[in-house]
C-alpha cells in the first residue's frame, strides 16, 4: 500500500511537533515549509521539505511556495476517478492524505497598535487558505486539520481507524468557516481604511466563546462570540473571577451596565435589570454611588446587573453582597472584596479593562436580514447646547442634566430620566408615548421618596407637544434636557417659559430601541 502523506505548514506552532511525531507512527510521511521544516528537523522528526518534493523553491519572500500543482493536484485528485489517477500518475504527482495548516497571524498583527499597513499586507496568507479550501472541497479523501485543539482527537480516529466521511466532513466544516473569518477580517479592515464600513457584501467575523445555557427564554439555544479585532475595554474581553455560568440575559443586560457607567468620570454605580437602567449615581466614593444608585428604585435592583467604574473595595462588596444580584462588573477588585464575594458562590463577578472603547458598527436582526448602523457613541458636549428658555442654567442643574442625558441615552425609547444632585430619582422607559414615560418616571420617583421638586430631566427625544412640560413643571421639575426638532417645538419652548423652568436642547436625539 502507497504511504501516506500529510503537509504540515503552520503559524501556530503549539504541539505540532507531538502531532507529527504522532503522524510518522501511524504511517505517514511529513511534508512541511519554511519554519515548520524548520522546527519539526530540530526535533529530529523525519521531514521532506515542500521545495524539495515539487522541485521549485520557496521564492519572493516565501510568498510563493505551495502554490504548484504537485501540491494541488495531490490534494484535490478523486482517489476513485480513474482519470484523476491516471493524470496524477503522468504528471508525477503523489497523493496528499492530510493537511494541517493555520494561517499567518493577520488578527494578532493589526490588534497590535504600532502595526503598519506593510505588515498587515504581509500577513495576508494565500497559499494556506488556498490548500485549507482544496482539502475542504476533497474532504472525502482528504483530512483537512485547521485548529490545534483537534490534534489529539484526530490522532486518536486514525489510530481507531473511524476515519469516516462524518469526521472528515465536520472537520472541513470548521475549515471553511476558518477561511472564511480570516478572509472577513481582512476586508472589514482594508474596508475601514478607506472609511467605506458598509460595503457590498459584508461579512461579520465572530468567534464562539461557549454555549449558553439556553437564549432569552428556556426553550431558545443560544452561545457567545466575540468579535474579531481589538475588544479591551468593551464587555465580550471580560474576566470572570467567580459565580455560575453566565446566561444570556446576564451578557445582555452586563453591556448595557458597562457602556453606561464607563460614561462617567467621578465614581459612579449603574444598576441594570432587563436592559433599563433602575438606578445610576455618582458621588465621591463608591459607597456612596452605589447606596444613591440602589435607593432610586430598590424594588428592581433585586436580582439587577451592578457596574462600577472603580476599584471595588472591601466596604462596596459588603454592600453588594448584603443584597441578590446576579452580576458585578469593574475594572478591578480588592483581594478583601473577592473574599466577600466568595460567600456569594452564585454571584458572577466580572474584570474588565476600563479604557476607553466602543463598537464601530452596531447591528439589528430582522426576517431575513440585518439592520447595520454606526455606533451610537456620541458623548454630550456641554459647550453646544442650545438655551431656548429665558431661564438660564445653573452649575448644578448643569451637572445633573448631563448626567441624566448620560442614563437616557441608555434607557429604551421613549426615555424620561429625573435626576437631583448627582443620581437618578426616576425612570420612564419603553413607552409608546412620552407622556407615559413622564408620568412613570414622576411615579417612580414618589414611590421611593423622592421629591421631584428641584430635580431635572432628559427626554431621548424631542417633546411631540407641550403636554410634558406642563407636567414635568408641574411636579417640581426646574430644568430639562432635550434633542429639539419638533413641528411644536415653539410651544413647547413657550411652555417652559410659562411655567418659569430652564431648557436646553442638544440638536440629536438619542433614542435606543
Amino acid at each position: 500500500m502507497t504511504q501516506k502523506v500529510a503537509l504540515i505548514s503552520v503559524s501556530d506552532k503549539a504541539g505540532i511537533v507531538e502531532f507529527a511525531s504522532n503522524l510518522i507512527k501511524l504511517g505517514y510521511k511529513i511534508l512541511s515549509t519554511g519554519g515548520t521544516y524548520k522546527l519539526l528537523q530540530d526535533n529530529q522528526i523525519k521531514v521532506t521539505e515542500v521545495a524539495s518534493h515539487i522541485g521549485f523553491p520557496e521564492i519572493m519572500d516565501g510568498r510563493v511556495k505551495t502554490l504548484n500543482p504537485k501540491i494541488h493536484g495531490g490534494i484535490l485528485a478523486v482517489r476513485d476517478n480513474p482519470e484523476h489517477v491516471a493524470q496524477a500518475s503522468q504528471h508525477g504527482i503523489d497523493f496528499i492524505d492530510l493537511v494541517c495548516v493555520n494561517l499567518y497571524p493577520f488578527e494578532a498583527t493589526i490588534n497590535n497598535p504600532t502595526h503598519t499597513l506593510t505588515d498587515a499586507i504581509e500577513n495576508i496568507d494565500i497559499g494556506g487558505p488556498a490548500m485549507i479550501r482544496a482539502s475542504a472541497k476533497n474532504h472525502q479523501d482528504v483530512i483537512i486539520v485547521t485548529d490545534p485543539t483537534d490534534y489529539s482527537n484526530i490522532v486518536e480516529t486514525l489510530g481507531n481507524k473511524t476515519n469516516n466521511i462524518e469526521f472528515r466532513r465536520n472537520l472541513a466544516i470548521k475549515a471553511f468557516a476558518h477561511t472564511a473569518y480570516y478572509d472577513s477580517v481582512i476586508s472589514n479592515y482594508l474596508a475601514n481604511l478607506t472609511g467605506n464600513q458598509f460595503i457590498k457584501q459584508l461579512t461579520i467575523p465572530l468567534t464562539k466563546v461557549q454555549d449558553l445555557r439556553y437564549g432569552e427564554n428556556s426553550h431558545q439555544a443560544a452561545a457567545f462570540y466575540k468579535d474579531a479585532g481589538n475588544i479591551q475595554g468593551l464587555l465580550a474581553s471580560f474576566q470572570q473571577l467567580q459565580g455560575k455560568e453566565l446566561s444570556y440575559n446576564n451578557l445582555s443586560d452586563a453591556d448595557s451596565a458597562w457602556e453606561c457607567v464607563k460614561q462617567f468620570d467621578q465614581a459612579a454605580c449603574v444598576i441594570v435589570k432587563h436592559a433599563n437602567p433602575c438606578g445610576v449615581a455618582y458621588a465621591d466614593n463608591l459607597v456612596s454611588a452605589y447606596n444613591k444608585a440602589f435607593s432610586c428604585d430598590p424594588i428592581s435592583s433585586f436580582g439587577g446587573i451592578i457596574a462600577f467604574n472603580q476599584q471595588v473595595t472591601a466596604a462596596v462588596a459588603t454592600l453588594v453582597a448584603a443584597k441578590f444580584i446576579e452580576v458585578v462588573i469593574a475594572p478591578s477588585y480588592s483581594p478583601e472584596a473577592l473574599a466577600i464575594f466568595t460567600t456569594k458562590a452564585n454571584v458572577r463577578v466580572l474584570q474588565i479593562d476600563l479604557v476607553p472603547a466602543s463598537n464601530n458598527l452596531d447591528y439589528k436582526r430582522i426576517g431575513g436580514g440585518m439592520l447595520v448602523q454606526t455606533n451610537e457613541n456620541k458623548l454630550l458636549d456641554c459647550t453646544q447646547l442650545t438655551t431656548v428658555s429665558r431661564k438660564q442654567l445653573d452649575t448644578n442643574s448643569l451637572a445633573d442634566l448631563s448626567l441624566a442625558w448620560a442614563v437616557a441615552r441608555m434607557v429604551k425609547s421613549n426615555a424620561i430620566v429625573l435626576v437631583k444632585d448627582g443620581q437618578t430619582i426616576g425612570i420612564g422607559a419603553g413607552q409608546m408615548s412620552r407622556i407615559d414615560s413622564s408620568k412613570i418616571a414622576i411615579n417612580k420617583a414618589r414611590e421611593f421618596g423622592f421629591d421631584v421638586t428641584g430635580s431635572v430631566c432628559a427626554s431621548d427625544a424631542f417633546f411631540p407637544f407641550r403636554d410634558n412640560v406642563d407636567l414635568l413643571a408641574d411636579n417640581g421639575v426646574e430644568a430639562i434636557i432635550q434633542p429639539g426638532g419638533s413641528i411644536k417645538d415653539s410651544d413647547v419652548f413657550a411652555a417652559s417659559d410659562e411655567k418659569n423652568i430652564a431648557m436646553v436642547t442638544t440638536g440629536y436625539r438619542v433614542f435606543r430601541h
